[in-house]
Parts: structure tokens; sequence; C-alpha cells
């Protein structure tokens, strides 16, 4: 066995596997049901939206999860979060097609030649295109699609699956949670919240700036020093692309597949813009590209059927766990704790001096991110909470928002209960523990940010405009 590979065992050894991880979390989670009180807010619809009502919480009847349903809670996550499992099974089966074709392979080896001795290059570059897709339009769920292409690019170009996850992932998450015109989060919560919408985007627009330096150096560095020591590169469980085939030529049926590749994200983009797709239209239309790539690349049906299956199952585990992770709702929910903490958290906050509010705030959007992972559902459950807590502590409707965009966006990087994250780990064939091992050092750099721009707003009396 190579030093390489008895070193990647050795760490492999030493991450606790993300389904244990996460079940440790589910039993907490239920013995919280038996100890914090149950309560539940009232929910109304507000222009086409359940949110709920500031005014109306109530302690409620203990409603404790038992034995058994820590058990039948995990089905019961499995339907909840079916959608994000069947599109991360669907987007898999489709690229288990795309790398039958053998184009994948050979634009990589091309590209390779193409940025020798240029590659930390693409760190910036890429990293830049994610931000801009996640601030503009909220880039999510499609980064999946991305790191199939860009981890194993990264392993090719002598970095490995870390770097190729975290220019995707990290990019768009610094885009999505600096929020420049991203309606999914900050034009959802300044709607609640009565602001024009997208306004104060001055601000943001320099948090994108400072948070993508941020991201870059951090990631650079990283691939900087897995250059000078390969040995400490991790390639990742689902595939090893340094044994490509450097003569492997780019062959006109090899063009085409990728010209039908491209062809295949312009429609996904004006599908999204234009007609407001969502995973069910997108896996849609990866499902029929990765049929007629199929064919351009000379495959039989039989043969796309094969290879479909086969892309699945290479990420069927990380497909499991955003069920999984799921489960923890479930039990918060069953046992009306959701509420219980919202109200408990909004309490606290109200105690403290004006000076700390803002931060307060962040702090309980942090972690009941961990909790309620959509942007749009959190924005939901709390800025109608936020918004008139906010006008009584002397803390900008605003500055609310600022507050709840970057608890929001922070700990998507890094919370088990983000679906995203956890299929994208799955693609890039990294343990989740490794990356949270690994991300952890820049959540907490982006922490320190995120207080720095909340006592700035706090400091400007950020306002609509």
């Amino acid at each position: 066995m190579s030093q390489q590979s008895s070193k990647q065992v050795k760490s492999a050894g030493k991450n606790i596997n993300a389904f244990v991880l996460i079940f440790c979390v589910m039993i907490v989670a239920a013995i919280l049901t038996y100890i914090v009180p149950a309560g539940e807010y009232e929910r109304i619809e507000v222009d086409e939206r359940t949110i709920v009502n500031p005014e109306s919480f109530q302690f409620v009847e203990q409603s404790p999860v038992g034995f058994f349903q820590i058990f039948t809670s995990i089905h019961s996550g499995m339907i909840a979060g079916a959608g994000i499992i069947f599109f991360v099974l669907m987007i898999g089966g489709a690229f288990g097609i795309l790398k039958a074709t053998g184009a994948l392979d050979a634009f990589i080896v091309a590209i390779t030649k193409k940025l020798a001795n240029k590659e930390l290059m693409l760190i910036p570059a890429l990293m830049l295109f994610f931000a801009v897709g996640g601030t503009l339009m909220g880039m999510s769920e499609e980064t999946i699609v991305y790191v199939a292409i860009v981890a194993p690019l990264a392993i090719a170009l002598g970095f490995d699956s870390i770097v190729g996850f975290a220019i995707v992932s990290l990019g768009a998450n610094i885009g999505f949670l600096s929020a420049v015109l991203n309606p999914f989060n900050v034009g959802v919560a300044q709607g609640i919240a009565e602001l024009p919408t997208f306004s104060g985007m001055g601000l943001r627009l320099i948090m994108l700036v400072t948070f993508y330096i941020a991201g870059v150096i951090y990631v650079y560095r990283y691939a900087k020093k897995i250059k000078a020591q390969p040995e400490l590169r991790y390639i990742g469980q689902t595939g090893n692309t340094t044994a490509l085939n450097q003569e492997l030529k780019l062959e006109t049926r090899h063009k085409w597949v990728l010209i039908a590749f491209l062809f295949n994200f312009v429609f996904l983009i004006i599908g999204v813009l234009k007609f407001d797709w969502y995973i069910t239209e997108i896996a849609g239309v990866f499902l029929l590209f990765g049929i007629l790539i199929g064919f351009i690349g000379k495959l039989s049906p039989s043969s796309i059927a094969d290879h479909f299956i086969a892309g699945a199952k290479d990420i069927v585990g990380g497909a499991l766990i955003i069920g999984f992770a799921q489960s923890i709702l479930v039990i918060v929910q069953d046992g009306k704790l959701m509420d219980s903490i919202l109200y408990f958290a909004s309490s606290i906050l109200n105690q403290l001096s004006p000076a700390f509010n803002a931060i307060g705030m962040f702090v309980v959007q942090l972690f009941l991110n961990f909790l309620v992972p959509s942007g749009s559902g959190q924005a939901a459950l709390t800025m109608p909470i936020m918004t008139p807590l906010a006008d009584l502590v002397g803390v900008t409707r605003q500055t609310a928002v600022l507050a709840f965009q970057l608890g929001d966006g922070i700990t998507n990087s890094i919370f088990p209960t983000a679906g995203v994250l956890i299929a994208g780990l799955a693609v890039a064939g990294i343990p989740y523990t490794k990356w949270f091992r690994w991300v952890l050092p820049f959540v907490m750099i982006e922490i320190i940010l995120g207080i720095i721009f909340l006592l700035i707003a706090q400091a400007i009396n950020y306002g609509p405009f």
C-alpha cells in the first residue's frame, strides 16, 4: 500500500460515520421533548405565505417522543426529504451516463493540459462564478451538479476533493449569505419585515466582496499546501481521477456530448429564471439530457439504464443521510419544540442591551438554521417575531433582516441538516466529519465577520436605502 493510501485509510478510521452522528442528535432531540415545555404559535396566511402570529404563543400539553418514535421518525424523515433525495439520485444517475460516454474524462484531461502551471488561478475564478450565482439567484441545489464536475477536475489538477467541493460549495454559500439580490432569503425576509425588496444592498455588496476574499484566501492556502505536500491530499471515496489516461483524446463525439451538456445548463437557467423551476423540473431536465447524451455518446438503451443505476448507486449514501437529517426535524416538530425554542429565544433577546440585540438575533438565527435549513422557511418562521422585537429593542428592521440572512447562510456550510451540503459531500466522496473539521475554522471566521458587519449596521442605523 502506498504512503498516500495508508494515510487515507488511517484518516478514514478517525471519521465518525455520519449516520451515527445524526442518530445521536435524534436521541438528544427526543430527550428534549421530555424536558422543554411544548408550545405553539398560531399560523396565518399572508401573501400566500404561512407565517407565525408573534402574539399568539401559548404553552400546550407536553408531547414527548417515545423510544419507538425515534425509529419511525426515520421513515417520516425520508418522506419529508423525498424531494431532495430523489433529486440527488436522478442527478447522480444522469452523471453516471455522462461519465460512461468518456466525455467528462476527456474534457478534464484537456483542461488539465491547458491549465498547466496556472491551475491555482482556477480557484478565484470559479469561486467568483458560484458566488455571483448564489447572491443573484440563490444558487443552492444546483451546486450538486457542479460538484460532480469540479471535484474530479480539482483532483486531476493536483488538488483534492476538498478543494473541488469547497470551490463550489463555499463559493455559492458566500453569495447566498451575502444575498445582494437573493430572492429566497432576503427577498422573503424583507417582504415580511415590510421593507422595500432588495433595499440596503450597498452594505450587502461590501459583505459579498469581504466574504469572497476571505473564502478565496482560505481555499487557496489549503490548495497551495497540498500542492507542496501531495501526501496530504484527500481524493474522496467515489472515484480517483488521478489515474486518468493522459493520452485520452477529446474526440468529436465527446465534443457533441459536452455541447449537449452545456445546452442542458442553458435550458435549466432559462427555466429557473423565467418559469420558476425547482428541483422537480431540474431533475427532469437532467434525466432528459442524460438520455440524449447517452445516445450522442453511442451508448445502447440498456447501457444508458445500467449507467444511470450505477451513477445513482454512487451517491445513495448521501441521499439516505438527507432523510436521516430530516428525521431530527420530525422529532422536534412532533415534540412541539420548535415554537417553544423560538419563544424562549425571543424572550432572552428582549432582556439584552440594545448594543447586543442584533448580535443576539444573529446567534438565535444561527442555531435555528439547524432545525430549519430552508432560507425562505426560516424567514417565514422567525421574521414575524424578530420584526416587532427589533422595533421594541432599538434595532432597525433592516439590521434584523441582516442578522437573519447571516444566521441562515453561514451554518449551511457545516450543519448536517442542510440536505444540499450532505448531497454535495456524497457526490465528492467526502465524509461529513472530515469536511466539518476542515471547514470549521472558516465558519468561525465568517461568524466573526458577521458580527463585525452587524455592529457596523447598528452603528450606522442601517435602514431601507
